[in-house]
């Protein structure tokens, strides 16, 4: 019997636990720096956790960004389960576009990626406003667009070792 040692190089090897869960660490810590009201500063922990459910929709999804949405809500002193739920919606959404969005080039995915980031800033703006607090203004939803953007050198800083051998321009997943 013949073994078969020939294996293709075409599908994308997972991306190492530590470097997801060292990139969701960072993007916390990122979130936890004091920036006041300045608009456009992206959502760092929103962002990432978009970034990974649609990579590795297996290993990122609803548990991962309701725990860091804790985590952003602890840290920033909001509202107990604003970013959680904002997350968890995030992360549904993302998982759920994950393999259509992977076919197309990066800058439709990140077409694709600035819904769901308004979609979760609506609804941290949505319990904000029912908890009372007054609406940031327009400008708040500008780090949405700021987030999209981002995608783009994202997408070349982690998945390094996502990248196929042999890669295929066919088939781009």
């Amino acid at each position: 019997m013949q073994q078969f040692t020939n294996h293709s190089n075409r599908i994308q090897q997972p991306a190492k636990a530590w470097l997801v869960y060292l990139s969701l660490c960072i993007a916390l810590g990122l979130d936890y720096v004091p920036t006041g009201a300045l608009p456009g500063v992206p959502d760092w922990m929103a962002l990432a956790l978009a970034f990974w459910s649609i990579r590795e929709p297996a290993r990122v999804g609803m548990g991962t960004g309701f725990l860091f949405g804790v985590l952003v809500d602890i840290g920033q002193g909001a509202a107990m389960g604003q970013h959680a739920l904002a997350y968890v919606v995030l992360a549904f959404l993302s998982n759920g576009l994950a393999r259509r969005v992977m076919w197309f080039p990066v800058l439709v995915q990140a077409l694709h990626v600035l819904p769901i980031l308004l979609v979760a800033q609506g609804l941290m703006v949505a319990v904000r406003v029912v908890a009372g607090d007054e609406f940031p203004g327009w400008w708040y939803f500008l780090s949405s667009a700021t987030g999209a953007i981002l995608w783009l050198p994202l997408d070349y800083l982690l998945p390094q070792q996502l990248q196929p051998v042999d890669r295929d321009e066919n088939r781009p997943i």
